[in-house]
């Protein structure tokens, strides 16, 4: 625990959200309002067969340079610093050794590698067992795979490590030297959900049992906290010993900063970026859903509950898919691109206007396959009943309409009613996005008035642990509440009616694509 004393009365909380591709430190003041921001790139590699890496290194030059920039930029938030909270991308495979050195760049969530391993488990008694105890299903971003496809190819490097990180916690240690995880990606990875600890029978029906002491503390973020140390204190130009807490994993961090959880209400939450990601909270351990093995399940901030995800690999990253291929023909063919700059809004507005529902889209482009609502590999984007008749327009609206279907699919599989869905992430800005959601889902569909709802989910469990609240409940009525949109978007009644007769086309049609996909891997395969 911190002993840190500031000269005058520290209010500002910095959230520090570690994303794939972009790292972000955002300050907030003690009701919960954005003072300040900074950002910094951070690079991915694509490696043959699949893989997708990070380098540690890399990864923390990154942060440190997105923190440095925040207090150079805005000096007046140093003395009224009170706490640095730390989110990040969730799955993966961050290993350090027992020096607390990088052992190698991490495997990230999108590493295709372990793709056959999860397929054979999920195949044999392992899969099932696993989830009995931990009620979430295997599939390919998962760090269990990951280790276990290590063990199988490089073993050498697997010996050289010390601890198994995620991303967040990789941040956390260069911040305070301790090693830790959260709750929620230890439950869901190897724990068992209803002790609410490690379960070395997960480890052993893996194959992972010799791994076991590679795993780092829990450490609850919302109750304790760590010291930053002088170093990096002295980098980014702030006291030594401020309090640093380890946040919940990003998408736990952002659904809590929407506002998923509200006694007495029934709603869901949406993060609809380049993945989508569909969570809602269960009130005691016996509401979680262990009908579906694409769900992840994870301990919430608040005692006693839950909170249950449904992921599907890809979201917006559909359509950065479709324009970008657009701008490729048009420069292949001489002319000049689209200009990103207001180019969304203009599509948006056009959009509107567009008729729905003339093909059907299967969103599955990620190369990674599917993981949610199903777990396929394979799985491959599609449109289905294209025509002379349809045009570019059509085909974009059918994208909106197939990240709505699939967040639908994604709530069949966890079994939610919601009376209200929250959504946060890139796609909000969409009206008409909005609009297709809460026909496709049937309730109504609230916004934040806020971007940064992950910085500030992970600010608002560090203002839990310094003891401003009395509870997450408390903490939500200042966080969360006064950020809501005033005016939620409602359901088109006829949108809904078509879009209810489309859904089931939709499932129908990609639930019976499996053997198309196995042939048309085997057809890839023999031919490269």
């Amino acid at each position: 625990m911190s002993q840190y004393h500031s000269g005058v009365d520290p209010d500002i909380i910095v959230g520090l959200d570690a994303g794939t591709s972009v790292i972000k430190a955002v300050a907030f003041d003690g009701e919960g309002r954005e003072l300040a921001r900074s950002q910094c790139e951070n690079q991915v590699v694509n490696l043959p067969g699949g893989g997708v890496e990070q380098s540690l290194d890399n990864t923390w030059q990154a942060a440190l340079n997105t923190l440095s920039a925040l207090f150079s930029d805005q000096p007046e938030l140093v003395t009224r610093l009170a706490a640095i909270a730390v989110t990040g991308q969730g799955d993966g495979t961050w290993l350090i050794d027992a020096e607390g050195e990088p052992v190698g760049d991490a495997m990230l969530w999108l590493d295709n590698r372990s793709s056959d391993i999860v397929s054979h488990w999920r195949a044999t008694s392992a899969g099932p067992e696993a989830f009995r105890r931990t009620a979430t299903g295997l599939n390919q971003s998962i760090q269990s795979g990951q280790l276990r496809w290590l063990k199988e190819h490089d073993g050498q490097r697997l010996s050289r490590a010390s601890t198994a990180f995620h991303c967040k916690d990789w941040l956390y240690f260069r911040l305070t030297g301790e090693r830790a995880t959260d709750p929620a990606e230890a439950m869901w990875t190897y724990g068992d959900f209803r002790l609410g600890d490690y379960s070395s029978e997960v480890l052993d029906w893996l194959g992972l049992g010799e791994f076991g002491e590679m795993l780092p503390p829990i450490v609850d973020g919302s109750r304790q906290h760590a010291a930053l140390n002088a170093g990096v204190a002295a980098a980014i130009g702030v006291a030594p010993g401020v309090p640093v807490v380890l946040a919940p994993v990003d998408m736990l961090a952002t659904a809590l900063g929407a506002g998923v959880y509200e006694p007495g209400k029934r709603v869901a939450c949406s993060i609809i970026g380049t993945t989508g990601a569909h969570l809602c909270v269960r009130e005691s351990a016996r509401d979680i859903i262990l009908s579906n093995q694409s769900c992840y399940t994870m301990p919430c901030v608040a005692p006693d509950t839950w909170v249950q995800l449904c992921s599907n690999m890809a979201a917006t990253l559909n359509l950065e898919w479709f324009l970008k291929g657009m701008n490729e023909m048009l420069d292949a063919i001489g002319e000049a691109p689209m200009m990103s700059e207001g180019l969304l809004p203009r599509l948006d507005k056009a959009l509107a206007a567009t008729e729905p529902g003339k093909v059907i889209y299967h969103p599955f482009i990620c190369a990674s396959g599917e993981r949610g609502p199903f777990f396929n590999p394979r799985a491959r984007a599609q449109f289905l009943g294209l025509t002379t008749e349809t045009n570019h327009l059509h085909m974009v609206r059918a994208i909106y309409e197939g990240v709505a279907f699939a967040a639908r699919d994604c709530y069949h599989a966890l079994e939610a009613h919601p009376e209200e869905l929250r959504l946060t992430g890139g796609a909000a800005q969409s009206h008409t996005l909005c609009t297709i959601l809460a026909s496709v889902m049937g309730v109504p569909v609230r916004t934040l008035k806020r971007g940064e709802t992950g910085a500030a989910g992970a600010a608002m469990v560090a203002s839990l642990c310094l003891g401003r609240h009395r509870d997450l409940a408390d903490a939500c009525q200042t966080w969360v509440t006064p950020w809501l949109a005033e005016e939620a978007v409602m359901p088109d009644p006829e949108l809904q009616n078509l879009y209810e007769r489309l859904f089931g086309v939709y499932r129908r049609s990609h639930t019976n694509t499996d053997g198309f996909w196995r042939h048309l891997e085997r057809v890839n395969a023999e031919s490269s």
